[in-house]
């Protein structure tokens, strides 16, 4: 088994303390194993530079370059360091470093402080500034925020440090990025949804944002983001000194970084809800044109808005599953014109950087991906574009190994030249320019706003109608307000409501509903449609129920409109209509309910393609959605369920028994992590509006006894290891089995190779899976030492029985999956291990290159949840063979 043990060879740095002088690194070489995992674009070479965690220098997360081409990195849990790096394609790569420490007084030794723990790092006006994301201790007293560092006598070190403004969050949902704005006058900044709106000095998205939603509310039942309000995420503007804090933009979840094209358009790499996957409001990972006054729409739990609602913005592409990081563009890159006009957006969970290719639609864009470098595993956390016009980028984060990387396109290459000298010119359009006229007006109270915007509210531009509301809603609404209930044309009457709905009270409710009600609905375009009632249930979700006379006239207005022909207007009119009350809401969701059909099957069966293609690149995140695709829930049924929980009209016995009989259906299907604790929450408001004669029956007839105590769990749903978790580490062993194994406990052996997921891959006697290798006979051949060995390091050796491949296609992406057979013109492969009957084929004259992958489908980190009693019950259990009559249990 010496095949198990990993070597690692360490860097040796000498760091003084005080002013330290520059260290050459003395083993810096690039290892062909570090270079040998990536996939790149034709044309394109790397160089792996530096490794900070062979160093003990920590796992590195943000970078920037300083005035002196000097490259600043940070540990996101330590120091910051500084290193002058060889030139592209040198000889020797062996870069210069020093570890950052700020000494604020020269007549003082002790005073120098060590900065660090930043997720944001950008060098401008001749200042460092760090985004710190921190909450603070005894190692470390700084508190996330923006700081400033600064070198005042000359001597080419910081020892000035300035707050320029705290920020109340910490942790991968804090704070995060800097960049510097196109006119290169002030900065930018961008953080997560656990991080509080700051006080602002100016909102170009009017702070009076609200959940906005008649879906009967449920928090994510497994408690994440629960505390967390409207509106998410945040971007906004600062000045050098620190002086004017501006919000540009909000309503996300938790994006990393942001970037501007050569248009001066901003853009950001926003994340996904893994636990929601599944689920109707599912938001896959997304890049977004981050125009000013944007709103995205991220709310807790259920409460995400649609990308089709008036009052919020779409992506320019959907991603799919992943974990953003760095955001960066092309147009400072020495690469060929098509990436000089790409973004280049990280995927931390499964390796990839992707190139988005931007085209000009309109007032914002499209987006072309495609897989631009890859790496199995490749932990990306931040990258740049350097001086000398290539991509640096890190991998890391949480700890893990962290290395340096620069990519390069190689000028050598034939057509290079040619490409390379191909000249830039702005691709800025009309659109694109009547916007940010319109934007002009997002930074409060101007003479001629309400004129110039108000003709934009019809633009047949979402983007263009969209900052013109925005523009209208910064003036006074005595300006406008009438205007809005004089409106003759439909789509400018819709904007109008959507910005008076936010601004005026509930005295102007009905006059409201008077003007929008003599809309002919049937005349409307499908999109139109749903802005339309997506203006009505804003209304009421900011003005509240009207009196019964005007309700009744909504819902005749409404109600033979559903249910419509599509998704979205399904949803729109289900929650609305449940919320006035329409006694047939009932009996027609119910048909919905109990559909197969639905316009959202294709996108499913899509996004389930896509997702395929990921399941083997991380196992770690991948197999939770090999799971789900194996028996995903109808797309929109989960929407329905929720829309019928709050409602009390309109139910008769035949009716409550089809929806209940429905949620024992739901609980039979796969999803997300909180998938079922939202089932048994919609479950549980609706039982509490049924008569209590009847409360048991229906609870029996809904599926209560398929459940555990919580609801979040199906009842057969395995016993969770009590910790506290621990990072095993091979150093750990030899004191962990000092004592052997004996004595051990059976029970709680078999519950944590449930746990631990050991059983969703192997079989052990007659229980498990036999997608990995039959454990039965496993203490026969090995010892407990070797075991856990292979369950710590599971990448060290992998079986070729089990192995997959990274086949490198000729259009420059990648296709990774167990090879299951091939032809003469074919590989066939299986992507999904809880699906391998599910094949591709592959043809051969795409392939270009195919090699083993180095990841196992085995995870690292299965045994971390463990204590050591937990962990020394699983590996007697491994050694028994499940012989619960093993002499080790005795």
């Amino acid at each position: 088994m010496n095949k198990l043990f990993l070597t690692m060879v360490s860097l040796v740095l000498t760091i003084s303390c005080g002013k330290e002088k520059d260290t050459e690194i003395t083993n810096a070489q690039p290892t062909n194993a570090k270079l040998a995992k990536l996939k790149l674009q034709p044309g394109f070479k790397a160089e792996h530079l530096y490794s900070p965690s062979d160093n003990e220098q920590g796992s590195w997360v943000a970078m920037t370059f300083d005035n002196k081409e000097r490259l600043i990195t940070s540990d996101q849990y330590g120091a910051l360091y500084r290193m002058k790096l060889p030139p592209v394609g040198s000889d020797d790569l062996r870069p210069k470093i020093e570890k950052l420490r700020i000494q604020t007084s020269k007549e003082v030794p002790d005073s120098i402080i060590q900065m660090g723990y930043a997720q944001g790092l950008l060098y401008a006006f001749n200042s460092l500034y760090v985004m710190v994301n921190h909450r603070g201790n005894d190692e470390f007293e700084k508190t996330s925020g923006l700081y400033r560092l600064q070198d005042t006598d000359g001597d080419d070190q910081y020892d000035q440090i300035t707050l320029l403004k705290a920020l109340e969050g910490a942790g991968e949902h804090g704070p995060h990025s800097i960049v510097l704005s196109p006119d290169g006058e002030s900065l930018y900044v961008i953080a997560g949804n656990h991080t509080d709106v700051p006080e602002m000095d100016g909102y170009r998205l009017p702070n009076i944002w609200k959940d906005d939603n008649l879906l009967p509310q449920i928090k994510d039942p497994r408690g994440h983001a629960n505390s967390r309000g409207a509106p998410g995420g945040w971007i906004a503007k600062i000045d050098p000194e620190g002086k004017h804090l501006e919000l540009v933009s909000a309503g996300f979840r938790n994006p990393f970084d942001i970037a501007f094209n050569e248009n001066g358009d901003l853009f950001t790499y926003d994340s996904d809800m893994e636990w929601d996957l599944g689920m109707p409001w599912y938001r896959p990972t997304r890049i977004c044109h981050v125009t000013s006054g944007s709103e995205f729409g991220w709310r807790t739990g259920n409460g995400k808005w649609s990308s089709a609602y008036p009052d919020n913005l779409p992506p320019v592409l959907n991603i799919g599953q992943g974990s953003p990081t760095n955001v960066s563009h092309g147009k400072d890159a020495k690469f060929p014109k098509k990436y000089r006009r790409s973004l280049f957006a990280f995927d931390w969970s499964f390796g990839i950087i992707y190139a988005i290719e931007l085209t000009n639609q309109g007032a914002t864009y499209t987006g072309q991906r495609e897989e631009f470098l890859s790496g199995l595993p490749l932990p990306l956390t931040d990258g740049v574009i350097g001086p000398d016009g290539a991509l640096y980028f890190m991998t890391g984060g949480r700890r893990l190994d962290s290395d340096l990387y620069r990519v390069y396109y190689d000028e050598t290459v034939e057509g290079a030249q040619k490409a390379l000298a191909h000249k830039d010119t702005s691709t800025e359009t009309e659109e694109n320019k009547i916007r940010k006229q319109l934007e002009a007006y997002h930074v409060g109270p101007k003479e001629g706003a309400v004129d110039f915007a108000w003709p934009y509210l019809s633009h047949e531009d979402r983007f263009i109608r969209y900052a013109a509301r925005i523009a209208i809603e910064h003036q006074p609404v005595s300006q406008w307000q009438e205007r809005v209930l004089q409106e003759k044309d439909p789509v400018a009457l819709i904007q109008g409501t959507v910005a008076l709905s936010r601004h005026t009270g509930k005295s102007q409710r009905n006059q409201i509903f008077d003007k929008i009600l003599q809309v002919d609905y049937t005349e409307l375009s499908p999109h139109t449609k749903v802005e339309f009632v997506r203006a009505i249930e804003l209304t009421l979700s900011r003005l509240g129920k009207p009196s019964t006379a005007l309700k009744n006239k909504i819902i005749a207005y409404l109600s033979p409109q559903y249910p419509a022909d599509t998704d979205v207007l399904n949803q729109l009119l289900g929650k609305t209509l449940a919320y006035l009350d329409d006694p047939e809401v009932v009996s027609k969701t119910l048909v919905l309910l109990e559909s197969q059909q639905g316009e959202n099957a294709d996108v499913m069966a899509n996004a389930a393609t896509n997702s395929s293609d990921l399941i083997l690149r991380n196992p770690q995140y991948g197999m939770a959605i090999a799971e789900t695709l194996k028996n995903m829930p109808p797309a929109q049924h989960t929407y329905y369920g929720s829309v019928l929980s709050d409602v009390t009209q309109g139910w008769t016995p035949e009716l409550r028994e089809r929806y209940f009989n429905w949620f024992y259906r739901a609980f039979s299907y796969k999803a997300g992590r909180s998938y079922i604790g939202f089932i048994d929450k919609a479950r549980k408001t609706a039982l509490s509006h049924v008569p209590k004669a009847k409360m048991e029956f229906y609870n029996q007839m809904s599926g209560d006894s398929l459940l555990n105590s919580s609801g979040n769990d199906l009842a057969n749903a395995i016993v969770q290891p009590k910790g506290p978790r621990k990072n095993w580490v091979e150093a750990d062993i030899k004191p962990l089995l000092a004592d052997g194994l004996q004595n051990r406990n059976f029970e709680q052996g078999k519950n944590m190779f449930a746990a631990t997921s050991c059983i969703t891959c192997h079989a052990m006697g007659a229980e498990g899976q036999n997608l990995g290798p039959d454990l039965t006979q496993l203490g026969t051949r090995f010892s407990p030492e070797d075991i856990l060995k292979a369950i710590i390091n599971p990448n060290a050796v992998i079986s070729d029985q089990y192995n997959s491949t990274v086949f490198s296609l000729k259009n420059g992406q990648s296709i990774v999956g167990r090879l299951a057979d091939e032809d003469q013109e074919s590989y066939t492969i299986s992507q999904n291990p809880y699906a391998p009957e599910v094949t591709r084929k592959i043809p051969k004259n795409e392939v270009v290159d195919k090699k083993l992958s180095t990841v196992s489908l085995m995870p690292p980190g299965t045994i971390n949840r463990l204590n050591a009693e937990e962990l020394k019950d699983l590996l007697a259990y491994l050694v028994s063979g499940g012989n619960a009559e093993n002499i080790i249990f005795n």
